[in-house]
């Protein structure tokens, strides 16, 4: 990561989502001031994720489809933004090891847990990825939603909740899919509180 380029670019889509969209934004005490942060939001539009770490004082990396690496002005961009490549399906072992060490390194990643965005704008199902995420790091957990509509003008609010507490689920030694599960109904609970049109 960059860290200039990245402030920057955070500048830049602070700026473009509050002057096209009606912003709003709660809970951002939710996101602990330092320690590892798993920070995981439901996927209704390709503008989440510079929406989901704009507004945050923390920086935020991300990962992103390894297809977009290949593309000619991302592939040198996204780097240097704190992006970092996985194949689809979260099964990639380099990206779990690469994520695993951000976290331990006491860095916030940004995570969708459903793996893609949802063609309706109903919570889908997550993958077992952000669960092994979860469970191998000591990382706080914060589920995020979006919710309202990505046309000009509408209004848009990101909340982050109180983090999802994981350390049952640790000592227990849970299964990635339930720890997944818990996550989702995390979300699922700030989508419910936030009602919405959540169609991108």
């Amino acid at each position: 990561m960059k860290p200039g380029i990245y402030k920057v670019g955070k500048f830049i889509c602070r700026t473009f989502l509050r002057l096209f969209f009606r912003v709003r934004v709660e809970g951002r005490e939710n996101i602990p001031s330092d320690g590892g942060v798993l920070l995981c939001c439901n996927h209704i539009h390709y503008l989440d994720p510079p929406f989901l770490g704009a507004f945050l004082k923390r920086d935020t990396r991300y990962m992103a489809k390894s297809e977009l690496f290949s593309m000619p002005i991302l592939k040198g961009l996204l780097p240097k933004l704190g992006a970092f490549p996985i194949r689809r399906g979260m099964s990639d072992r380099q990206a779990l090891r690469t994520g695993l060490g951000l976290l331990k390194d006491e860095e916030m990643i940004g995570i969708f847990p459903e793996g893609t965005r949802s063609k309706t704008g109903e919570l889908g199902g997550g993958l077992a990825g952000v669960g092994f995420f979860a469970l191998r790091s000591k990382a706080y957990v914060v589920p995020a939603a979006i919710t309202g509509s990505y046309k000009p003008f509408s209004r848009l609010t990101i909340v982050y909740g109180s983090p999802v507490d994981m350390e049952k689920l640790r000592s227990e030694k849970a299964s990635a899919e339930e720890a997944t599960a818990a996550i989702m109904e995390g979300i699922r609970g700030l989508l419910e509180n936030h009602p919405g049109n959540k169609k991108g």
